[in-house]
C-alpha cells in the first residue's frame, strides 16, 4: 500500500528477484517519461522503493501522483505472484 505524507506518496515494491525488478522499473519508465512525470526511486536486487511528488509544484502530492502511483500497482500486479 502507498503512505501518503503532504510531501510524497511512497510504496516499497518486492520481487522474485533482480531481473523482475528491473523489468517492473523498466515498464514504469516508459508510462512515466510518456507523461513527463518521474518517479524518485531506488533498488536492490529484488526491492524496488518509489517516492512520488510533483516538483513543479513544490515538492508536494498531486493528482499527477495518484494516477502514477496506480499505473504503478498496475504495473506490479504483472509481477506479484
Amino acid at each position: 500500500m502507498w503512505k501518503e505524507t503532504n510531501e510524497s506518496l511512497e510504496r516499497s515494491f518486492v520481487f522474485k528477484d533482480f531481473k523482475a525488478a528491473f523489468a517492473f522499473m523498466t515498464e514504469v519508465a516508459f508510462y512515466a517519461e510518456q507523461h513527463n512525470h518521474h518517479p524518485d526511486w531506488s533498488n536492490v536486487y529484488n526491492r524496488v522503493h518509489v517516492r512520488l511528488s510533483t516538483h513543479d509544484a513544490g515538492n508536494v502530492v498531486t493528482e499527477k501522483d495518484r494516477h502514477l502511483a496506480a499505473a504503478i500497482d498496475r504495473v506490479f500486479e504483472k509481477y506479484d505472484s
